[in-house]
């Protein structure tokens, strides 16, 4: 799975539960969210306020757990 801001959250978080962690430290709380199986990872990010930049460190590091992860 290719990760970028364009991603789809819901299935992000159903393919890589790994990830989880990392959109709660960006107050992201993302699981529970009905909005997650049609937001992207940035349309999700500007809802709770995050800048261009948060969200281009928050997809590195998603990127860096599912590299650990495989």
């Amino acid at each position: 799975m290719n990760i970028d801001k364009n991603t789809n959250l819901g299935e992000l978080i159903k393919e890589h539960p790994e990830t989880v962690e990392i959109f709660m430290d960006y107050g992201m709380h993302c699981v529970g969210c009905v909005a997650s199986a049609y937001d992207t990872i940035e349309q999700g990010a500007k809802v709770h306020g995050l800048s261009d930049e948060d969200i281009e460190e928050m997809v590195q590091r998603l990127k860096e757990v599912i590299r650990y992860k495989e």
